[in-house]
């Protein structure tokens, strides 16, 4: 049976424009997301910092700059590794 993988899909611009600070929104975000699941996040910024968050939390990453202030990032979370 093939079941449809997730994909969760948050857009923080407007957050961001509004000086609002969108970590928690982010982080609320990624606990819903699934092993072989993804998160795609849109930032008027490349979220470097985010970036190395959410490796340590099993996520690998594509980057695609779409427009000079718009930044569309994948996160994918690896299947958990069973010993």
């Amino acid at each position: 049976m093939k079941t449809d993988v997730k994909v969760v899909e948050l857009d923080v611009r407007e957050d961001l424009r509004m000086k609002k600070e969108p970590f928690d929104k982010i982080m609320g975000a990624v606990k819903e997301v699934n092993d072989g699941e993804s998160f795609i996040l849109h930032a008027p910024f490349n979220p470097v910092p985010l970036h190395a968050i959410l490796r340590r939390k099993g996520f690998d990453r594509v980057v695609e700059k779409v427009e000079p202030k718009h930044w569309k990032v994948t996160y994918t979370k690896k299947a958990a590794v069973i010993k």
